[in-house]
């Protein structure tokens, strides 16, 4: 027997021989990136592999994730799409403006979004938000994943131009973009103050925990405008 347990608004857990992460299908009879899919009365789940997304990882450890079916979502570094389309599932009357710098991986995440129509792929750099302003909305949330060295003011430069005054700030903090020789743990630490202090607008941090063991060497953080 499968059993279902909601974790918050429209991310799941699915559990099937073992407990998975899941997201209820917007694009029925189709995966994206590998997942299974797990039909249970009348409803398609797609699993979530929290060790290919720093989100779904970011939901194992029990962060809050402010989501609901209408959220308008900007998505910094979407790659080729595998955590744009969980996020796309759950914000299904929503909007996701998926901002991505390589063109192979554009190339896939135009394909996904033509089965999608809530996700509009963005080919800019997540640094310069004033390349891709007259695109964006004013949003509930930004999320980002880039494996850039200003990780901290890329995330304020963009909060400051779309996030709402009541809008959350999600991002992962890649150490070994930042500094490959430096502890991870100090390179955190500098750029959770960075986020608290450096720059306009500033935040207050809500949660920070290591991503381990999904993700090496990367810290999760949720905060809020100040």
């Amino acid at each position: 027997m499968i059993k279902v347990k909601k974790l918050s608004d429209g991310i799941f857990e699915v559990i099937k021989d073992k407990k998975q992460l899941a997201t209820k299908n917007l694009d029925p009879g189709r995966i994206v990136y590998g997942e299974k899919l797990i039909p249970v009365e009348g409803i398609e789940y797609r699993t979530w592999d929290p060790r290919r997304s720093k989100l779904g990882a970011m939901i194992l450890k029990k962060f809050n994730i402010p989501l609901k079916a209408d959220s308008k979502v900007l998505y910094l570094g979407a790659a080729s799409g595998t955590t744009v389309s969980h996020v796309s599932d759950i914000v299904s009357e929503g909007a996701v403006y998926a901002v991505e710098f390589a063109p192979r991986s554009m190339r896939d995440l135009i394909r996904l979004a033509s089965r999608r129509k809530n996700i509009y792929p963005i080919l800019a750099d997540a640094g310069k938000p004033e390349s891709y302003s007259h695109l964006v909305e004013p949003v509930d949330l930004i999320f980002q994943d880039v494996a850039q060295p200003n990780q901290a003011e890329i995330a304020a430069r963009n909060a400051a131009r779309f996030l709402k005054k009541d809008g959350n700030l999600m991002l992962s903090i890649k150490a070994r973009s930042i500094d490959t020789a430096a502890n991870p743990k100090e390179v955190f630490k500098a750029e959770v103050k960075k986020l608290k202090q450096a720059f306009e607008p500033k935040f207050e941090i809500l949660n920070a925990k290591d991503l381990k063991p999904y993700h090496e060497d990367h810290l999760g953080i949720l905060a809020k405008l100040k």
